[in-house]
């Protein structure tokens, strides 16, 4: 079976959360990876008046290899907002999305609802179909994505169930409404602790080019990289008392911050505003601006 190079689509419009709009990975003024993520989680890096750093994420990418294979110039949004449950997502997202008329939706979401022990995975996955078939029924292509496998995770395994059930009803979606999957679930090359941000959730620059290439295989493409999946790393075990330390910190930094935002009702998202809201135009081997 060949697999074809040059995608059919011209125009690709990205929804989600923080995995989608991307955290971490940071360009600066002139489109340069920068090394600062000081200013990152205090200052709005996507309002018009705060131009300094701009976020890059996997779907970022996906638009750039996009552009490249059709070897003109692409269409792209990014309405994603970090902190976004899966409902809020369908609300303020979908029909922006659909007014852009797009021939490609990315729709990932669902990760910040699984972190609560009290989700309702079968309504979750209804809000998904819904605002799949609504999308497929205006002709737009769609790329879902499953969750992560926390296995060794130590802090987050016991949302390992509930991912695995979300993926199932995501394969189950897909098949349905002919969608397409981005399978990060079975990414072993994301085993790779380059891959990661400190707090263990979001991906650094590696792991979303990781990701791109693996929505390229999910769009059913070639990819730019035949080892994109290679897990080429041994993960070293460090001694017990180093991982509980590590793990302190990360409770310290990381979970308790974002434990005390939901008991106090607040969020990532406030006041947050979407990427590119707008189309920019993506060129071959430069990153959207």
């Amino acid at each position: 079976m060949t697999t074809p190079t040059t995608p059919p689509w011209r125009s690709y419009v990205a929804m989600g959360d923080s995995f989608t709009e991307g955290l971490w990975d940071v360009l600066d003024s002139d489109g340069v990876p920068s090394p600062d993520l000081s200013t990152w989680a205090t200052a709005n890096p996507h309002d018009p008046d705060v131009p300094t750093l701009r976020l890059r994420g996997w779907a970022d990418l996906l638009a750039q290899h996009l552009a490249r294979r059709r070897q003109e110039p692409l269409s792209y949004a990014n309405l994603a907002i970090r902190g976004k449950l899966l409902g809020p997502i369908v609300e303020e997202q979908l029909e922006p999305a659909i007014a852009l008329r797009p021939d490609l939706v990315s729709f990932v979401g669902g990760g910040n609802d699984i972190l609560r022990a009290s989700v309702d995975i079968d309504s979750i996955s209804a809000q998904l179909e819904e605002a799949v078939v609504r999308l497929r029924a205006e002709g737009i292509d769609v790329l879902l994505a499953t969750g992560f496998d926390m296995k060794s995770h130590s802090m987050l395994s016991a949302t390992r169930s509930r991912v695995a059930l979300f993926n199932a009803n995501i394969s189950s979606i897909a098949r349905r409404h002919g969608a397409y999957v981005l399978d990060l679930w079975g990414m072993r090359s994301l085993r790779d602790p380059e891959c990661w941000s400190e707090d263990r959730i979001h991906l650094l620059a590696k792991g979303h080019e990781r990701v791109a290439q693996a929505a390229l295989a999910g769009l059913g493409l070639a990819a730019d990289d035949p080892a994109w999946d290679d897990a080429e790393i041994d993960l070293p075990q460090l001694p017990v008392r180093e991982q509980l330390a590590h793990n302190a910190a990360w409770v310290r930094h990381h979970a308790y911050p974002w434990a005390t935002r939901r008991f106090r009702g607040t969020s990532s998202e406030v006041e947050r505003l979407p990427k590119f809201p707008e189309y920019v135009e993506v060129v071959d081997g430069d990153p959207p601006d």
